[in-house]
């Protein structure tokens, strides 16, 4: 894919492939083995610092910021192909780059939204890769793929704002370097426009009032090198009212901003993962025999692997073009596409690391491959950023809107 790149983008890549070989890839089990021995699983292995030093040394840094004053000034569309490689090992390289989710979220949302004094005091040690944070939208006691129905309140007293609900499956809540939540709640619960009723405001975590209750675990994992998904309860928590972010109201505008180029780094970095789970699939078969040959020679096996490949070639075309897309005519204008791909995406590639594990037979199951923890990450982005169901509907109203 080099033909589709500019010279920037094809360095970039080159000198990010060589991280990976050479310090992320042996990392992987560095991480695992020195977490075992931290006193909190949710403490960071001291490998992480020594990634991120070298990271920064090479000029792999906020690559996913276009804004020149805040990270790379890259394009999406010269940062896609980053992220994919990313993808290949998603637990460490995103954080080893700071271009992990949900920090890279949060970074695009002050960047864009926040005040001088809020990207100030947060911002600036998110972009330093000093501090972790967090993003506080979905409820378990209500159906969030409906953004409307979010139930926690932020209401205004005085010169402050009291901020009450329950959130779950926060992502990056349970590591102790995560200290700003980015809340999401209704300051106009009864407001006409039920679009116009949320807002988003800046809590602390040391803010009295705010419990990280527990984490919440996925498949069973407990992504420790992500920092978890946690369950936080907001009881009364009482933040300045320069906490608000943007003015009232203006929260579901801010999270359709904010998820839209979290939908296409979700999608590339997925692609990284098709793509390694690929390579494992290829080394097993050229090593592994069964039944008086090697498991390279079975013609389903091969139709395992010419069918990855052709998924994989489809899928990245599809992500690219809503890159460029959102380059050239904004979000708005990729509606239908980062619609698509974040449906045909976690789908397809789900499917291609389901049939590396079975190749891998109980080694794919178990912890000595990445592949079942790869597995349970597309399977959870079927749900994460919108449901699958939610993106259908939508997609098909706009499809449908062209004949009526």
């Amino acid at each position: 894919m080099d033909f589709a790149f500019d010279a920037r983008t094809r360095e970039l890549r080159e000198r990010l492939l060589a991280f990976m070989e050479e310090y992320v890839y042996p990392a992987e089990a560095v991480a695992a083995g020195q977490r075992a021995r931290l006193a909190s699983p949710w403490d960071t292995p001291a490998v992480f610092g020594e990634l991120k030093a070298e990271a920064r040394r090479r000029g792999l840094w906020n690559l996913f910021l276009p804004d020149p004053r805040y990270g790379a000034g890259l394009t999406t569309l010269q940062y896609a192909p980053l992220a994919e490689i990313t993808g290949r090992s998603p637990h460490l390289a995103p954080m080893a780059t700071n271009c992990a989710a949900p920090d890279t979220g949060n970074m695009e949302l002050l960047a864009q939204f926040g005040t001088q004094e809020q990207r100030k005091r947060w911002l600036e040690p998110l972009l330093a890769g000093e501090i972790r944070s967090a993003f506080a939208m979905t409820e378990p006691a209500v159906a969030s793929s409906d953004a409307t129905n979010i139930e926690t309140r932020i209401e205004r007293a005085g010169d402050a704002y009291v901020v009450t609900g329950r959130k779950w499956f926060i992502s990056g809540a349970m590591n102790p370097d995560c200290k700003i939540f980015v809340v999401m709640g209704k300051t106009d619960p009864d407001g006409a426009d039920p679009r116009r009723r949320q807002s988003m405001v800046l809590v602390p975590r040391d803010t009295p009032g705010v419990e990280v209750r527990r984490a919440m675990t996925v498949y069973g994992y407990e992504d420790h090198d992500h920092g978890g998904h946690a369950e936080v309860v907001l009881d009364g928590a009482r933040v300045p009212a320069g906490n608000l972010i943007g003015e009232e109201g203006a929260g579901f505008a801010i999270a359709q901003a904010r998820l839209g180029p979290g939908r296409i780094h979700h999608c590339m970095r997925l692609i990284g993962m098709a793509e390694r789970a690929i390579e494992l699939m290829c080394r097993r078969a050229a090593g592994r025999s069964a039944f008086g040959g090697e498991l390279a020679e079975r013609g389903v096996v091969r139709n395992w692997i010419a069918d990855a490949r052709v998924t994989v070639e489809q899928l990245r075309l599809l992500v690219l073009k809503t890159a460029w897309l959102m380059d050239t005519a904004g979000n708005r204008g990729a509606h239908t596409e980062i619609q698509a791909i974040k449906i045909a995406t976690p789908r397809a590639v789900a499917e291609i690391l389901d049939r590396a594990v079975q190749l891998h037979g109980a080694g794919g199951v178990s912890q000595d491959f990445p592949l079942a923890q790869l597995w349970a990450a597309a399977r959870t982005l079927r749900l994460a950023d919108g449901p699958d169901e939610v993106h259908q509907r939508s997609l098909a109203l706009r499809e449908l809107r062209k004949y009526r």
